[in-house]
């Protein structure tokens, strides 16, 4: 089912929440990439790997989770496993910067090579499509603060969800995504 469907089957009341999304790919969104003007597709750029939707700030007690996010990345992508950064601005204003000030400070600091996109909302009626899509689903969640993570298996869908103080070298996700890695595409419908 599209995205934008399910929202709106959602917000008359004609899907329940507590079925919203279960098994909907949530890859089904095209996004700016940071400080870009190419528009990426998900579906068509990840489908078929084992995806982290991440939100994320500079400027944040939990900014150094950068460097666990990029080690993840590197050690997992060779295998199908991507991570995705979202900036977002939602929290205590903690990334006010520009993209451009943005991708520099990843770039620069964190050497980040994972895939980064637009500056987005993540909660609230001006959340970006696919944060409402997370919240709405039954293992999602609105974020509470930066670095919430989401992780899909590879037919986009949302397995599970941690909040900011679950950092990206914690055991329990690490085995989540190795799970996930060791399945094929359809394995779980």
């Amino acid at each position: 089912m599209k995205l934008k469907r399910l929202l709106t089957l959602v917000g008359l009341g004609l899907l329940p929440l507590a079925h919203a999304g279960a098994d909907t790919d949530l890859l089904d969104v095209e996004l700016r990439t940071l400080a870009g003007e190419e528009r990426v597709n998900l579906r068509q750029a990840y489908g078929g790997k084992v995806v982290l939707i991440v939100n994320t700030a500079s400027k944040c007690g939990f900014t150094g989770q950068y460097e666990g996010l990029e080690a993840l990345y590197a050690r997992y992508r060779d295998q199908g496993f991507v991570v995705l950064g979202f900036p977002s601005n939602d929290f205590a204003h903690q990334e006010p910067g520009t993209e451009e000030a943005i991708q520099s400070f990843c770039r620069n600091t964190y050497s980040i090579e994972f895939p980064m996109f637009e500056k987005v909302h993540v909660r609230g009626d001006e959340a970006h499509p696919l944060f409402k899509a997370l919240a709405a689903h039954p293992n999602g969640a609105t974020p509470k603060w930066n670095f919430y993570k989401f992780l899909l298996d590879r037919d986009g869908r949302l397995v599970e969800s941690w909040s900011s103080i679950t950092g990206p070298d914690s055991a329990g996700m690490i085995r989540r995504i190795e799970t996930l890695l060791a399945q094929p595409a359809g394995a779980n419908r």
